[in-house]
């Protein structure tokens, strides 16, 4: 399939989305993908909100992002919301600054005080949420599809491109002339916090620098649980 099919086809699917839904968010981590997303909610002028989670430990190149995006997308304020600062000092009180180190269990505390527990707040009161997943990303989103009712968070997730490649992601970008994270220029293909995320080798899974001191099969944070796909609650 080439670009421009896989780009009609999440075209109609937002379109599909702004049709089915009154309140839907987008979230952007300033990853590529997501830049992708925000550049084509923007550009068919749909009426979704934008909100990112500042976790309190992401580069410095991701700030800059967040700075430029808010001056070349206007009409997608971006709303950040941030962890609660009394349950963030519990958690570096009890396991240290660097405490996520230590443990997948710490690692999950730390994504769940700065993450899991912002995201909530974000999603309150929505109908859908839009994410940039795809599907080749990772193992953990090889079962993935483009829409799910979302049980965790009580609302429909939509993943507009599962279904893109990497050269898809950048070929978009360059074309359109997207504003990306510094970071992918320095081979970080995904980005998150910046004690949680480093460069890749060549030939390494583009998700294998974060928490690269993990099985692969454990690396997620919590915030794309495996979702049950289309199972909307009872009326």
């Amino acid at each position: 399939m080439s670009l421009e099919d896989r780009l009609a086809a999440t075209e109609a699917l937002l379109h599909a989305i702004a049709a089915r839904h009154q309140r839907v968010v987008l979230a952007n981590s300033y990853g590529a993908e997501d830049m992708v997303l925000t550049d084509i909610v923007a550009r068919l002028g749909l009426p979704f909100a934008t909100f990112s989670l500042d976790t309190g430990r992401l580069p410095a190149e991701t700030y800059a992002l967040m700075q430029e995006v808010g001056s070349r997308y206007p009409v997608l304020p971006v709303r950040v919301y941030y962890p609660d600062t009394a349950a963030t000092e519990a958690y570096v009180n009890t396991h240290g600054i660097n405490g996520f180190y230590q443990s997948v269990e710490a690692r999950k505390a730390c994504c769940q005080v700065r993450k899991i527990e912002p995201l909530r707040r974000a999603l309150a009161g929505q109908d859908a949420w839009l994410t940039g997943l795809r599907r080749e990303q990772s193992p953990t989103r090889q079962d993935l599809g483009a829409e799910a009712y979302d049980t965790d968070n009580g609302l429909m997730k939509y993943n507009p491109l599962i279904d893109w490649t990497e050269t898809d992601v950048w070929a978009y970008i360059r074309r359109h002339g997207v504003p990306y994270n510094a970071l992918h220029d320095r081979h970080y293909p995904s980005i998150g916090c910046s004690p949680c995320t480093r460069a890749i080798a060549v030939g390494e899974d583009v998700r294998a620098g974060r928490w690269w001191w993990e099985n692969p099969d454990t690396k997620e944070c919590g915030l794309h649980v495996q979702a049950s796909p289309l199972k909307r609650p009872a009326a």
